[in-house]
């Protein structure tokens, strides 16, 4: 009985971790992306593709980005499947605007 529970627990203790891994896993792909991105702004204004409005710009929208992935990490703990799909439409529609504003 007392092996039992402690096989039970053991189990459980390890579906945590990797629940805990898994969810750290998922994020940094998006993390990964914003961070690109953010260095890719950076790049532009230093080599004068992009001017101040346009940095500023594409800057706020990194951040609406940021809060928006904030508020769906925090809602309930999780980054379910539709809200990663969210946040990498919109991280592609901010990769747009970057490319486009680099190169008008």
């Amino acid at each position: 009985m007392r092996q039992t529970r402690r096989v039970m627990a053991a189990a459980a203790l390890v579906g945590i971790m990797t629940a805990g891994s898994a969810a750290a896993a998922s994020a940094a792909p998006i993390n990964t992306r914003e961070r690109l991105q953010r260095d890719r702004i950076a790049a532009g204004f230093r080599s004068g593709e992009l001017n101040k409005r346009e940095t500023a710009g594409l800057a706020f929208e990194q951040g609406r980005i940021r809060c928006e992935e904030y508020r769906f990490r925090h809602n309930d703990g999780i980054l379910g499947p539709a809200e990663r799909t969210k946040l990498q439409r919109d991280l592609n529609r901010s990769d747009r605007h970057i490319y486009n504003q680099k190169h008008d």
